[in-house]
């Protein structure tokens, strides 16, 4: 067999397994809420699993829960080719970030079996645990252990907003597989990921060939002021931490502004002590996040806000602590996975473009071990972690089938 523009997977069949799956931890708008190492969680995965394994796929676990499902190639000695995402959610997060990533690997999965095409390199369809870091930080936890960047102990230590450990969490829920996290071979990966961005939309462009990943810090702030009243302390006497929030806002903005067009950076998370509507707060923390494609423009960005941030507090005279709470150097993608989604893109007749991945992704981590690269669908206006989040049943299937091309391409089709 070859590769022509008649091989595609089955869009329906696709779309299907992605509505199925946003049943499980539905969110309050029609989104999902199916944070890692919930009951949530532990469904969704429990589904994957029945899936997968209705389709001959052999499942291993390893100790950071990583969920990985093999298909047999004719050669046993050759690394597989490994697809996935995640499966898991931000607190009001959509039906496809991630999950798009991981069904649409199974997708080809069942493509292949239909078809009973054979492979000369194994394939994975893989879910990585705890890619989105809204419950313990940071992002991208368990890929980043699989790559060697986090040691196993520190994730395990990690706590959410109750003081649960992750590694507790893991257990408790079934999911610590047996499997040394790290340990298996990959030859190369693919991520398929919804863009997260207006850009495919706007452009009237089916599929982006993602060719670099911007690089990130997150910088937990925490303002320390003096809790008191609202209406009878002057206002020359006061250590207001909410003003040294506000001014820190506006410093975030314009350090990213100053390196236009393709830095960003903006405050998502803030907690206010204690929090009153007459009592200034004693206490304020929260996250900068600072992205850019560009190593030297990334750490000018981390190091101008840190400076200024202090001189800020300083003329308040309140207290500042800054800790970097998540961390990834930009990303260069594979040139020979990239041209693999290019060149499947271009024999099944879909309009593309070259773009930057603006957030981080598991495909970010294993990039250092192995070759890899990611493809991404357009989003109704670029919105994600929203409930509102959408796409289409044909913008998903595009994205499915470079997967496919892309793998079956890189797998190499057995005689």
């Amino acid at each position: 067999m070859t590769l022509n523009n008649n091989l595609k997977i089955n869009r329906d069949r696709l779309w299907d397994s992605l509505m199925e799956m946003a049943q499980i931890g539905p969110g309050v708008r029609g989104g999902n809420n199916r944070q890692t190492l919930t009951d949530e969680d532990a469904k969704g995965r429990k589904l994957f699993q029945k899936w997968c394994e209705a389709e001959n796929l052999t499942m291993s676990v390893d100790t950071m829960g990583n969920m990985f499902f093999y298909r047999a190639g004719t050669d046993e000695n050759a690394d597989p080719v490994y697809m996935g995402s995640h499966l898991d959610t931000q607190p009001t997060g959509g039906k496809y970030d991630g999950v798009l990533g991981v069904l649409g690997g199974l997708e080809v999965m069942r493509t292949l079996n239909e078809l009973n095409i054979k492979t000369k390199r194994p394939i994975v369809v893989c879910n990585w645990t705890n890619e989105e870091g809204t419950r313990f930080a940071p992002a991208m936890l368990a890929s980043g252990v699989f790559a060697g960047i986090h040691e196993q102990d520190w994730a395990y230590d990690r706590t959410d907003a109750k003081g649960l450990r992750f590694g507790d969490e893991l257990e408790r829920i079934g999911w610590k597989g047996d499997e040394p996290v790290g340990e298996r071979k990959i030859h190369s990966m693919y991520e398929l990921h919804i863009e997260q961005g207006p850009i495919l939309e706007i452009e009237n462009k089916d599929i982006g060939v993602v060719t670099h990943g911007q690089g990130l810090w997150w910088l937990d702030v925490t303002l320390t002021g003096k809790e008191a009243h609202t209406g009878s302390t002057p206002m020359q006497m006061r250590k207001n931490a909410s003003l040294g929030l506000g001014k820190m806002l506006q410093l975030v903005n314009d350090v990213a502004m100053a390196h236009q067009p393709d830095a960003v950076g903006g405050v998502g998370h803030i907690n206010v002590y204690p929090n009153s509507r007459n009592v200034l707060p004693g206490q304020v923390v929260f996250t900068a996040d600072f992205r850019s494609p560009d190593r030297a423009v990334l750490d000018g960005m981390k190091e101008r806000f840190e400076r200024e941030a202090k001189e800020i507090a300083a003329d308040l005279g309140i207290g500042i602590e800054i800790e970097v709470s998540g961390h990834f150097d930009p990303v260069t993608f594979d040139e020979g996975c990239v041209k693999a989604i290019r060149d499947a893109a271009e024999r099944l007749g879909y309009s593309h473009r070259n773009i930057v991945s603006g957030a981080g992704h598991d495909a970010c981590w294993v990039n250092r071990l192995a070759p890899t690269a990611m493809i991404m669908c357009p989003c109704v206006d670029g919105l994600s972690h929203n409930e509102d989040e959408e796409i289409t049943k044909d913008w998903a299937g595009a994205g499915a089938d470079v997967l496919l091309h892309a793998v079956l391409e890189t797998a190499q089709i057995a005689p």
